[in-house]
């Protein structure tokens, strides 16, 4: 009994101990991609072992960090307005500090710290287990920077801290980084070369979300299709492997596979493919598992062919839609949805059209479309002029705007009066009395609550809908609870 009792003592002395080791409070907010999200989970978890707790409430944090994004000026602008606000609140708490994460921080790493001294560490997304040394760097009243570039860094052996996290939907990163060099993008100069993630990591990670009951994953990576996992670093490495590190090495198609496989009741979802990499074993792989869901976020970014040479972009106006062609041949039911770029440098009216014929071709699910916006350091901005007129660009990005939504509002309607699995992930936004979740092909479904609760799979059958959402009745529990 009196063994009991001191082991009892001990882990209540650990407890406090824990508790007190993680006094500080970390508050973090994240813009831009799905990535950036991931990261901060993984930021979330390294600073956790280093006493700190995150926070809701901004005004108690002694860390704010914001994990930033580059891909257009909105978004830096939106960042710029945040650090404002994050400034003032440290005039009211000089032991506040402030740093930036993400794409930004390598871009404009001496223009925050040394020029406008607004914040007081900038970290590049490869250097986030560095954080600890910066953070003693500000404690010691100097600047702290790290925006190196990692060859090999995948976080695979850190365990994210899910924030904000709804216990139904998680990302798992894949791999970091680009290789394709699209001339309007900052991702390769600010996140590296592609490297990818031991495959092993990533099965232990879905198997630990599996047993905290999540029921959803997402596959993450700048270019999932890319991933190559042969036990070296870089992909551009793969001449110099042995024979036998060749014959074994796994591909994205394999991956996807051995997740389906190690979690058949878990949904799975991948973002975002890039259709000069896409693979038909890859699509071949979703028709053969019913938990990977038929659903492909497949950018394209123009329907002229001009337009598509001056981004870059490896593939064709007549590549994309045979790949079209050939997913809805193995998967007809698949579901696809876009990136769209309107006003690159010299796109004339005929390639406006272009992009808009295309749209009617493939009838997309949904978008995100854009106008260009031109990026300091990528190949577009020291080559082309951003000659197209603010107002033509405003003008054809609203073309394609409506145009999506009537397509959205046509593929909307292809899932009324039928039956649909709903994995329920959130409240309704319009009514406390009704569960909001998502089918396999990422429509938004909601219906009323009767007595299912989130992370229920339920089978509904849906009444009515408007553009983006489907509204129906629960009929019963699915078979994948």
């Amino acid at each position: 009994m009196e063994k009991l009792l001191e082991e009892k003592r001990q882990g209540e002395v650990l407890k406090t101990r824990i508790i007190s080791k993680n006094s500080k409070k970390l508050y973090i907010e994240s813009f831009g991609c799905a990535m950036n999200f991931s990261d901060s989970e993984i930021v979330a978890s390294i600073l956790s072992n280093n006493g700190y707790n995150t926070t809701t409430t901004i005004e108690e944090a002694e860390l704010i960090l914001i994990n930033t994004c580059s891909i257009r000026d909105k978004a830096e602008q939106t960042v710029r307005k945040r650090l404002e606000k994050y400034n003032a609140l440290k005039r009211d708490n000089p032991k506040m500090k402030v740093g930036v994460l993400g794409c930004m921080a390598e871009r404009l790493k001496h223009k925050f710290l040394e020029q406008e001294k607004i914040v007081d560490l900038v970290v590049g997304p490869d250097a986030y287990k560095d954080l600890p040394n910066l953070l003693a760097e500000v404690d010691q009243g100097r600047d702290a920077i790290n925006v190196l570039l990692s060859k090999d860094e995948t976080y695979g052996d850190v365990s994210p801290v899910r924030l904000n996290s709804n216990g139904v939907s998680a990302f798992i990163s894949i791999t970091r980084g680009c290789d394709n060099m699209c001339t309007f993008c900052v991702v390769p100069f600010t996140r590296g070369r592609e490297r990818s993630r031991d495959p092993k990591s990533i099965i232990d990670e879905l198997n630990d979300l599996a047993k905290k009951n999540f029921k959803e994953i997402t596959l993450l990576g700048q270019n999932v299709d890319s991933y190559l996992w042969y036990g070296g670093g870089l992909k551009k490495d793969l001449a110099k492997a042995s024979e036998i590190q060749k014959a074994s090495s796994i591909g994205f198609a394999k991956l996807l596979e051995m997740c389906a496989v190690a979690q058949p009741k878990m949904r799975i979802r991948f973002s975002t493919s890039n259709p000069q990499d896409m693979s038909i074993d890859v699509i071949k792989v979703m028709s053969k598992y019913e938990n990977i869901c038929n659903y492909i976020h497949l950018p394209v970014q123009s329907g002229s062919n001009s337009i598509l040479k001056a981004m870059n972009r490896q593939h064709t106006r007549e590549e994309y839609i045979d790949l079209i062609k050939s997913i809805k041949k193995i998967i007809p039911d698949c579901t696809i949805s876009h990136d769209m770029i309107v006003g690159f440098p010299n796109e004339t009216e005929e390639d406006h059209k272009q992009t808009i014929s295309l749209m009617n071709e493939v009838t997309y699910l949904f978008g995100y479309m854009f106008k260009y916006s031109e990026r300091p350091g990528t190949l577009a901005e020291r080559k082309l002029e951003d000659n197209v007129d603010e107002q033509i660009k405003k003008r054809r990005l609203q073309e394609i705007v409506d145009l999506q939504q009537k397509h959205s509002l046509i593929r909307t309607k292809e899932f009324l009066n039928k039956k649909v699995e709903v994995l329920i992930d959130k409240q309704s936004k319009k009514s406390d009395n009704y569960w909001a979740g998502r089918t396999e092909h990422n429509k938004v479904v909601v219906f009323p609550k009767e007595n299912y609760k989130i992370g229920d799979f339920v089978n509904v059958l849906t009444e009515q809908c408007t553009s983006a959402t489907l509204i129906g009745k629960a009929i019963e529990y699915s078979k994948n609870n």
